[in-house]
């Protein structure tokens, strides 16, 4: 049973693993992001993500390893709270309440006691470096208000601010000005450059800084694609820099490896410049990253590095500049033209991904799943050519069928060049594969697209568009066999229109015998048999914005959502308008698993969500302000595993789960549950074996467990395996001969904890 309590707003599965640098364990095997409200720890080998931190209350804005103690991280949040974690465990040890809204955390070995964070006062753009006193105290939630303030006039990106040769100094840059604070002198020392353009048109505004481990060097980004180094700047008129240039474009981030012999720098040419010696003719490169570099990050142990990418992804990089493992989170288009589907096979997320690719990302692992290439079109990354764009994209029953829409409009007064492509499912290459291409399938943009439910019905699959153009077709599954091979084809069945007027949506009933199609402010009902007009409804209140039917035992009802900001209810029984309700519908999605749709409205404060039954319009459940940007779509998720929400009001719930995308493409859900739930099993075992210590059982059982991995890969996948009786385990045997005659010699030495004797 789940407590009403737990139910709550939070940045979910997809949240932007590139908000902020990811930070490396101490010993490289994991790497740590923010996501969302959650800390993320993900395996540097295997790619999972092997454990979740969450207690965070808003969202996370910064981590930081604990210097003096390496199995420790701290993070700070929008919430006003420092906590402190063992990530192994994945527990939260102490939490130190600020009070201020925190942006960004630094934490340096010469300050044991304290950290340093970004707040801002009663102004909004005015920025603070402040150092935090973390009192020590046995209590798990501690108040930390003594603060120390160090800069002022700073930029809010951690990327603008640098601690330097072991903490000596602190650098910070925003706009044209570098500012260096000397912690053992108290004094600052700032550098202006000229803001005005050069002759190739180049800016100087700074854009990130980093500092040399163990020198008095700065290195700056700038706005023009230059890195300054920066020298003898503990003397304001002595001081001097010089210029390395490769990159066309801003200067992205900037980091100096763990000795101080390379800085990396990365931009938006997708390409990782290692400068060796930090000279402009030793440099190497690793180029085709996939999007543009934002953060740079190197491991404590400097063999490895990590990218933060402006497509959600996160690569691992050894040190000879070779990518080993890339993190891919939902990836942030420019627009999501395609709405949130969901894939009926894997129940996975589909929406537009890459430029011109459909991605799948599954929400229960946070994981994308592969790419689809729909376009099928190298993409050249210019903002002045116009790009083919990925629009419509929908799933037949069972996932079988995929129908995707692609446009191009040189200019407003001339036609778009449309592209409709219908995908079917290989499983053998486990893949969808084109089957039909059809040129100009309308002569104007496609507003919507839909299949019917073959499933349900006896019918055949059909799918049916709708057209500016003033129609809305039909398309069906036609025998394309020839002398060669059997093959099925999709071709254009029926053409129906009402007055000349656009179509702009089109949805299917429960058991696919009746078409809606809105033509702008009316909605005209077909039968899917004869394709005879039944019926039609008139709400002269705006265009038909939303359209669907009701399901389960209310599938005589259809609803319709007005861009004059009105709700209708009909009752197809009586061709009646059932109920009409004021509301400014920007989202509306039916539950598949029950009788429930949810609407989510616009106000001058936020969205708020209407949950409730075609066949009454009091509402389930109603929350105001689930976000305060606009919801552009919704959708939802069929549970694995039911819920068990005992109050009415969360009841809808329980069989499946709501996700809704904001206008800043942040994906939220209601939390019903741990994300450390979540994980899976494998997930949890990689994390269990990885943190084992290195006792000498954990050698002995390694060296046996390899021997026994190559025998098994050695066996056929359909012979039987025996396992040994305990007694005869050659790791065991060996493991107590060990024992005992480590135990005789060194009794004193030497104990090993009862939990790692294995039981027999």
């Amino acid at each position: 049973m789940v407590e009403q309590e737990s139910i709550r707003v939070v940045h979910c599965g997809g949240s932007e693993l590139n908000f902020r640098r990811a930070v490396f364990s101490a010993d490289s095997k994991y790497i740590f992001c923010v996501s969302g409200d959650f800390i993320k720890v993900y395996s540097t080998v295997t790619e999972e993500c092997v454990h979740i931190l969450h207690g965070h209350r808003n969202l996370v804005t910064g981590i930081q390893l604990n210097p003096n103690n390496h199995l420790q991280l701290y993070s700070c949040s929008f919430d006003g709270t420092i906590k402190l974690w063992d990530y192994l465990d994945g527990i939260l040890i102490k939490t130190f309440i600020v009070g201020h809204k925190l942006h960004s955390l630094f934490s340096l070995a010469q300050a044991e006691d304290s950290v340093f964070t970004i707040i801002n006062e009663e102004e909004s753009d005015v920025f603070q470096l402040v150092s935090v006193k973390l009192p020590k105290s046995t209590s798990q939630e501690v108040e930390a208000k003594e603060l120390s303030f160090v800069l002022d006039y700073i930029n809010q990106s951690p990327k603008c601010i640098a601690f330097g040769n072991e903490g000596e100094y602190v650098a910070a840059v925003r706009d044209f000005y570098l500012s260096v604070y000397f912690f053992k002198k108290k004094a600052t020392s700032r550098f202006t450059l000229s803001s005005s353009k050069n002759k190739k048109h180049a800016k100087n505004e700074f854009t990130c800084v980093a500092c040399h481990p163990k020198e008095d060097c700065i290195a700056s980004g700038h706005m023009d694609g230059k890195i300054r180094l920066w020298r003898n700047f503990d003397d304001e008129k002595k001081y001097m820099y010089t210029c390395l240039h490769w990159h066309h474009d801003m200067v992205m981030d900037l980091a100096f490896s763990v000795t101080g012999t390379s800085l990396l720098s990365g931009g938006r040419e997708c390409v990782l410049v290692e400068w060796r010696d930090a000279t402009e003719k030793n440099k190497e490169f690793l180029p085709r990253l996939g999007a543009t570099i934002e953060h740079i990050s190197v491991s404590p142990a400097g063999d490895l590095f990590c990218t933060s990418h402006s497509d959600n992804k996160i690569t691992v990089i050894h040190r000879n500049l070779d990518a080993s493992a890339v993190i891919q989170g939902l990836v942030k288009d420019r627009n999501i033209f395609t709405g949130l589907i969901i894939d009926p096979r894997t129940k996975a997320l589909v929406l537009n991904g890459k430029p011109g690719h459909l991605q799948f990302y599954c929400l229960q692992r946070d994981k994308q799943l592969y790419n689809l290439d729909i376009i099928q079109q190298e993409y050249i990354n210019d903002d002045d050519l116009i790009q083919i764009e990925l629009t419509k994209a929908a799933f037949g029953c069972f996932g079988k069928w995929l129908a995707t829409v692609e446009e191009r409009q040189e200019k407003k007064e001339t036609e778009p060049e449309l592209q409709m492509k219908l995908w079917v499912f290989n499983k053998k290459t486990q893949g969808f594969i084109l089957n039909t291409k059809i040129a100009m399938p309308h002569d104007d943009h496609i507003t919507a697209l839909c299949f019917s439910n073959a499933e349900k019905s006896e019918k055949p699959i059909t799918l049916v568009t709708a057209s500016k153009d003033g129609h809305f077709k039909v398309w069906v599954l036609t025998d394309d066999s020839d002398i060669y091979k059997k093959a099925v084809g999709w071709t254009c069945d029926f053409v129906g229109s009402y007055h000349k007027y656009q179509a702009t949506n089109c949805c299917f009933s429960e058991d696919s015998s009746l078409l809606a199609v809105s033509f702008e402010e009316i909605v005209t009902i077909w039968d899917s048999e004869t394709w005879e007009l039944k019926c039609t409804f008139c709400q002269r209140a705006g265009k038909i914005r939303y359209l669907c039917f009701g399901r389960l035992t209310c599938s005589k009802y259809l609803l319709g959502a007005t861009e004059g900001g009105i709700l209708c209810c009909w009752n197809l029984l009586t061709c009646t308008l059932e109920w009409s309700a004021k509301l400014n519908v920007r989202v509306m999605e039916p539950d598949p698993n029950s009788e429930n749709i949810a609407a989510i409205s616009r106000s001058s404060v936020g969205s708020d969500l209407f949950v409730f039954k075609p066949s009454e319009p009091r509402p389930l459940y109603i929350q105001k302000s689930i976000s305060r940007e606009e919801v552009q779509w919704g959708v939802f998720v069929p549970r694995d595993v039911p819920e068990s929400f005992t109050s009415e009001a969360y009841q809808w719930l329980n069989r499946s789960q709501f996700y809704f995308l904001t206008k800043s493409q942040s994906l939220l859900t209601f939390s019903t549950q741990s994300p450390e739930e979540k994980l899976t099993p494998t997930s949890k075992q990689l994390l269990a074996e990885e943190s084992l210590p290195t006792t000498p059982f954990y050698f002995i059982l390694g060296k046996h467990r390899q021997r026994q991995d190559e025998k098994l890969k050695e066996t056929s996948e359909n012979e039987l395996v025996q396992l040994p009786l305990a007694e005869n385990i050659p790791a065991i045997n060996e493991f107590f001969c060990f024992y005992s005659s480590f135990f005789t010699l060194q009794p004193m030495y030497y104990r090993l904890p009862l939990s790692y004797v294995p039981c027999l």
